[in-house]
């Protein structure tokens, strides 16, 4: 006879796991301000910012904010040395 399953407790470690999945990203964003110097702005002004690239639907644009991010990544990882030219 098969054993039941405890629904309970697998709910239970599914909502931890998005719980801890969710802390991390937060973590990860608060991360990135800080990397990008983005934190010694004011929250108003951030928030105004990031509103406005929410809002933005210019593909040209949004390809240009991605290319420069890219960069901005890469140009970390080199220093760093993990990049593949590191």
């Amino acid at each position: 006879m098969r054993k039941p399953r405890d629904f309970d407790s697998e709910l239970k470690a599914l909502a931890d796991k998005a719980k801890q999945l969710k802390e991390r990203r937060v973590q990860q964003l608060g991360e990135l301000v800080i990397a990008t110097g983005a934190d010694a702005t004011d929250a108003e002004t951030l928030a105004g910012a990031l509103l406005v690239i929410a809002e933005n639907s210019e593909a040209q644009r949004k390809e240009a904010w991605r290319k420069r991010g890219a960069a901005f990544f890469q140009s970390k990882a080199r220093k760093r040395g993990d990049g593949p030219q590191g």
